[in-house]
């Protein structure tokens, strides 16, 4: 077979005269990366024949939706600029030449149904959106898939997940090297027994963004299923609408809508089934497997609405409101609140605007009066006087608000809310009353209200109440709160507590401390804590050695992340009081 230099071949035969020599070699390098061309042979050097460079020209046309020219014309050297993914385009059968660099694997698939994840290392820049919105941004995208197709994903904390996500640089030893920004963005590996399987890399070179104009950066949500996509075994699709096209499209819409296309539906089915009870047409609102983070606005946006000089301080303060949402705890006073991390670890020093935050609620609503997460389907709900609102995530539903009397409360209002991890039921106090809401059935139980003195050592007219990840519940008075373990109904010894001291930081409440400096009505300890900023622009605390210089502000540290409530709630199996 007559064999040609393949830079003398492109520039004589079939590339425009304006190419470069160096547009010609990276056009024929391109073809071999992505499967197309064989590598170059060890012994002739990088020489291909007329005939395979034309036909691996023309497969890659085809497979771009482009004229099969069979040259490098513009156009194709376009595409091949294009932000990709790593992985090859086609399968081994496909492919134009018999030999190749890598092959895909044939067609794979998990065994099992229950899958975990978690986020190894995140972005270098992960300010840029922030650890939180990185780790909703791959629940929402794996979510895309288990919503269709009969799987689960968990996210784990351990060192042990069937897909480990990287942010990664350049070559980090698996035979995918980034080559920095634009090229090649991401890649997975496909199910089986290798060590690397189900695992998805991001190249940490991309300005990795989510919400924004494209321009900005590369959509994290949409090159995040289209990986994950791989990481459950499907490979690369010629459609121009799939999402599995290996060219980066942009931005693919909101996480909380996006559907995939009927094509990759076809296809996950074809390996999967489909999912009990799950339309072919319509996406299910339920999620499966743990419960669904909140996703956030951009950090840029966060800050159109600054902080005013009246807003509440922390520790001298009582709430209005507390609940447990997602596995964080929220402290509402006024029209702001706080946010606290599975680790009770503050999301921000300072307190973020209600109405910023959840979207819908009145502009009028100065305060809320209980707040809590249903059980069944994770909305939240909101009570302020006779109305309530359900959000979805933090986004109100149509139709609200309705009156309290829904639930077949008083009409004088709730002072508490919050999910009894006993048994699974919702408790309402009002005044020395509570009553047992079942949000399965929409039902007040019978026999309620009862007198709150069956809950010995609570007080009455409490602030609010609510669960908690370790089984407890806890009830919140002033600047003091109560614990209740499991299913007693007895408030534990050494209760109660001071609020700022054990959940707010308060660390002016701490006695034998040692030396404090003083900020306004608040104090900051020398030597433990120090602030760094998170993806919102606020500061975060982070707990460091004793060594520790005095930090305050910092605004260089990277952020830590917000974890992703994993508790699933106990039902009791005895009869609930």
């Amino acid at each position: 077979m007559f064999l040609v230099p393949v830079f003398w071949f492109l520039s004589g035969t079939i590339a425009a005269p304006s190419l470069t020599a160096e547009q010609m070699n990276l056009g024929v390098d391109w073809l071999s990366k992505f499967g197309y061309l064989p590598p170059p042979d060890p012994v002739t050097g990088q020489l291909q024949t007329k005939d395979a460079l034309t036909k691996a020209i023309k497969a890659m046309q085809k497979y771009g939706g482009l004229k099969e020219t069979g040259e490098l014309d513009e156009e194709t050297l376009v595409l091949m600029k294009t932000p990709r993914c790593s992985l090859p385009d086609l399968s081994q059968s496909e492919s134009p030449l018999r030999r190749r660099r890598r092959a895909l694997p044939s067609q794979t698939k998990w065994s099992k149904r229950h899958l975990s994840w978690r986020i190894r290392t995140f972005p270098k820049e992960s300010h840029l959106l922030g650890r939180d919105t990185v780790r909703a941004l791959m629940y929402y995208a794996l979510k895309v898939w288990s919503d269709i197709a009969p799987l689960d994903f968990h996210e784990v904390a351990g060192n042990q997940a069937d897909i480990q996500i990287d942010f990664t640089k350049a070559d980090h030893n698996d035979g995918y090297p980034f080559d920095g920004p634009g090229g090649t963005v991401a890649h997975a590996f496909y199910p089986g027994d290798r060590v690397t399987a189900g695992d998805s890399h991001f190249d940490d070179d991309e300005a990795w963004t989510f919400r924004s104009p494209d321009s900005f950066g590369m959509d994290l949500f949409a090159v995040a299923v289209h990986e994950f996509g791989h990481a459950i075994g499907l490979a690369h699709a010629s459609a121009m609408a799939s999402i599995m096209r290996p060219y980066y499209q942009g931005p693919v819409g909101d996480p909380l809508k996006y559907s995939l296309p009927y094509e990759d539906k076809v296809r996950v089915w074809q390996l999967y089934g489909v999912r009990d009870s799950v339309s072919h047409t319509i996406q299910p609102e339920i999620s499966h497997g743990t419960d669904p983070p909140i996703l956030l606005d951009l950090p840029e946006n966060r800050s159109t609405i600054l902080l005013v000089h009246d807003a509440p301080k922390r520790c001298n303060t009582h709430f209005d409101a507390m609940a447990q949402i997602r596995g964080e705890a929220f402290f509402f006073k006024g029209i702001y609140f706080w946010r606290l991390t599975r680790e009770k670890q503050l999301v921000s020093l300072h307190p973020v605007h209600l109405h910023r935050f959840w979207k819908g609620l009145p502009d009028s609503l100065d305060s809320v009066d209980a707040v809590y997460e249903r059980p069944g389907d994770h909305k939240i709900v909101f009570f302020k006087g006779l109305n309530y609102w359900v959000f979805k995530d933090n986004n109100v539903e149509e139709g609200y608000p309705r009156p309290i009397s829904d639930f077949g409360l008083p009409m004088e209002g709730v002072d508490a809310a919050f999910v009894w991890p006993h048994n699974d039921k919702t408790y309402f106090f009002k005044g020395d009353q509570y009553w047992r809401y079942d949000d399965y059935l929409h039902r007040m139980d019978l026999g309620y209200p009862k007198d709150s003195v069956l809950w010995k050592g609570i007080p009455a007219q409490l602030d609010d109440a609510m669960r908690w990840s370790d089984g407890a519940s806890y009830f919140f008075k002033g600047a003091e709160y109560w614990r209740v373990r499991g299913s007693d109904m007895e408030v534990e010894a050494g209760y109660p507590r001071p609020i700022g001291k054990d959940w707010l930081l308060c660390v002016d409440m701490l006695s034998n401390s040692p030396t404090l400096e003083a900020n306004g009505t608040e104090t900051h300890l020398r030597g433990q804590h120090r602030a760094s900023h998170a993806g919102s622009n606020y500061e975060v605390c982070s707990c460091t050695s004793d060594s520790a210089a005095p930090l305050w502000p910092r605004v260089s540290l990277p952020p830590f992340g917000l974890l992703v409530s994993l508790w699933i709630f106990p039902v009791a199996l005895s009869a609930p009081p």
